[in-house]
């Protein structure tokens, strides 16, 4: 008999994990369909105000209100479909305009049914806006290819046909006179389900390549500053390396001055260059599911991103690698500039010590004198007391040669004195030495 899980100590996130596998579902879309996509740029005090706007669309169009906000929000008003997904960084609008119309491609788009004024009040800050076409494709190419370019402003045409020719995408990866993007998916043979993943790969695919190259400026921003400390760099270490008369601690300042400024640029950029790298995976990895074939005198997706996109990424990886490089390098200079100031200070201690350990010896000789000087005067002082105590027992009747006691006893003193010295000055060594 099994036991009841409700027994067993399970996860507190084990239902959010299962979920999260689902909180993103493809759309099933229609041959028919017009879609526009708008990604905004999104702080955290936006993210209400975006759902108050989004609960604010409800009302003007008669529906309830959501009872709280989610990762990935999907509603169909009528021909209207909204859906909301949050991302780390942005929040993307996909709007699906699901009515039958016979007007020319991009006459109509996914927005045209949302009420007036409501788009221009969404909070956030717009990188990606563009419109994707959804038709029949034809059984003649050249007649899909004469029929998209009326479409498309004369800019140059980059399409393929993925899915092994199951339909063809026609795109420019550039803004048209109403500032949105433009692309056109002609459907062979694909159902309602392959349409849907075919488009929403379509439509990360352009708004990732985007967030990829936010850091683009970055780099090119950091570049000319990064020159400017390479050299600063390279002129401090070759004065290091020629063993060169430097003022070390004017040169650890300079060291310390441009570590700052390379933490500033990493803290800076490090974000964004770490984003950029997770976003371009994403494109190639969308890409490589688009399984694209190549329509005759045009360039496929992948080919123009591998050819216009990755650049611009290695170019923000090359700056970050030299910033950390960089890094490294101010680190080793400043770690030989200070052994290079511990040996000089080094040097100085020893000679202080020589030259102390001069006036010690000297400090020892002048004791050695004093230490006679002292015997000498202490002495004086005890035969002169001597003489009194002498004179005393003289006076008091005790006959004895004064003078020959008086001089037996000089030297008796002086012995006496200069032993007692010496037995001072070693009790002092020992108690030094235990110490």
């Amino acid at each position: 008999m099994s036991t009841p899980l409700n027994q067993l100590d399970v996860h507190p996130l084990r239902q959010t994990l299962y979920n999260e596998l689902h909180s993103r579902p493809f759309q099933v879309l229609p041959t028919r369909a017009r879609v526009t996509q708008i990604a905004v740029l999104t702080t955290p005090e936006q993210k209400q105000q975006q759902f108050e706007h989004l609960c604010q669309l409800h009302r003007q169009l008669g529906y309830p209100e959501p009872a709280e906000d989610v990762g990935c929000f999907e509603k169909t008003f009528g021909t209207l479909r909204v859906r909301r997904e949050m991302h780390m960084e942005f929040a993307s609008y996909t709007f699906t305009n699901l009515t039958e119309s016979e007007r020319e491609p991009f006459a109509e788009t996914g927005i045209s049914p949302l009420p007036e004024g409501w788009l221009a009040q969404l909070a956030g800050t717009v990188i990606a806006a563009f419109h994707v076409e959804i038709r029949p494709s034809s059984n003649d190419a050249e007649d899909d290819l004469a029929y998209v370019r009326q479409h498309f402003e004369g800019l140059r045409l980059v399409g393929s046909s993925p899915q092994e020719g199951a339909a063809r995408v026609w795109g420019t990866f550039r803004l048209h006179s109403d500032g949105f993007g433009r692309f056109m998916v002609l459907n062979h043979e694909m159902s309602d389900s392959q349409l849907g993943r075919l488009t929403q790969r379509l439509m990360e695919i352009e708004t990732y390549r985007l967030m990829s190259l936010l850091a683009l400026p970055v780099a090119r921003d950091i570049s000319p500053f990064l020159n400017d400390m390479d050299q600063q760099l390279a002129t401090i270490n070759q004065a290091l390396a020629d063993n060169q008369a430097v003022d070390e601690p004017g040169l650890l300042k300079e060291l310390s001055h441009i570590a700052a400024r390379i933490e500033a640029f990493r803290a800076h950029s490090t974000f964004r260059f770490s984003a950029t790298r997770a976003y371009h995976q994403l494109v190639l990895t969308r890409l490589d599911e688009l399984r694209e074939d190549e329509l005759s005198g045009h360039l496929t997706l992948t080919e123009f991103m591998t050819r216009r996109l990755t650049p611009a990424v290695k170019t923000c990886e090359a700056v970050s690698e030299r910033l950390e490089d960089l890094s490294r390098r101010v680190d080793r200079a400043s770690d030989m500039l200070r052994t290079r100031v511990e040996m000089a200070i080094q040097s100085q201690n020893q000679q202080l010590l020589a030259s102390m350990d001069r006036r010690s010896r000297i400090q020892l000789m002048m004791q050695h004198t004093v230490e006679g000087f002292s015997v000498v005067a202490i002495s004086y002082y005890l035969v002169g007391l001597l003489k009194l105590g002498l004179d005393t027992l003289y006076d008091a009747g005790l006959v004895f040669n004064k003078s020959l006691v008086l001089g037996i006893a000089i030297p008796v003193v002086m012995v006496a004195v200069f032993l007692g010295i010496r037995t001072i000055h070693h009790r002092f060594i020992r108690m030094a030495r235990r110490q």
